[in-house]
């Protein structure tokens, strides 16, 4: 019995600043026939807060109570062990860790920093992980879908730390199976109740499929034909998320 609705942000509902054609009226109508609707991104360029507002500035309706981010999962986790991160994050994100003590740190924080991504910031990151600091990062996502077309995401610098440090990042994001499963709780859902809706053929469709949920690949965003050969196990394709739409609330009948 499908319940609810994991739907990604970038790429899904949105490209840069402008909402998919008919992706309003879709999720009213998921949500009009009494599902569950939620939304997940590995987004780590803005707070929540932040994206409730660009999304907001879009059209969409819903709270900010309903987006689940990779950044909030790593807080969480910082928080439940009590570490001390360094952040090789973007700038927009620095205040989501507010409160946390910093000094020094024994975790390393691996998110989208951008042009921080330098070689003085990567090296300091790799020396703190060489004297023991955990590798945690926001996901292991290659690439997405930018303003002017694919650019790269935290995914490869996650990996050359890791090759360098020799260890192993917890990914606290997509694909990992915790945050799908945290944010099916946070729905007071189990993931078998879920539908995960995205553009990533791996991270998105791939991965819930594996952590226990339905999938749904929309051919939007950041996915090229051909994508969905990446995904191990059977899931729906769909030109959008209006026909994402569609295709659940057929098999609810």
């Amino acid at each position: 019995m499908i319940k609810g609705i994991l739907v990604d942000l970038s790429g899904t509902i949105h490209v840069g600043e402008t909402a998919i054609p008919g992706a309003i009226e879709a999720l009213s109508r998921l949500e009009g026939a009494g599902l569950i609707v939620r939304f997940v991104t590995n987004t780590s360029r803005k707070t929540r807060k932040m994206l409730h507002g660009d999304l907001v500035r879009m059209g969409f309706g819903m709270p900010q109570e309903h987006i689940f981010t990779a950044p909030l999962a790593v807080r969480r986790y910082l928080e439940a062990n009590g570490l001390r991160p360094h952040l090789l994050v973007h700038r927009n994100l620095v205040a989501e860790y507010d409160g946390l003590p910093q000094d020094e740190p024994d975790a390393v924080v691996v998110g989208y920093a951008q042009d921080d991504f330098t070689y003085r910031n990567m090296n300091e990151a790799f020396r703190l992980l060489k004297k023991g600091a955990r590798l945690l990062a926001t996901g292991r996502t290659r690439y997405f879908e930018g303003t002017n077309g694919l650019d790269l995401d935290a995914g490869p610098f996650v990996t050359a730390l890791e090759y360098a440090a020799e260890t192993q990042a917890v990914v606290l994001g997509k694909p990992s199976a915790d945050f799908f499963a945290a944010a099916a709780a946070e729905a007071c859902l189990a993931p078998e109740e879920c539908v995960m809706v995205g553009d990533d053929a791996e991270s998105d469709v791939g991965a819930a499929l594996q952590a226990g949920l339905k999938g749904v690949l929309v051919q939007t965003g950041k996915y090229r034909p051909g994508d969905e050969a990446k995904i191990s196990g059977h899931f729906t394709l769909a030109k959008d998320i209006s026909a994402a739409a569609d295709a659940i609330l057929a098999q609810l009948g």
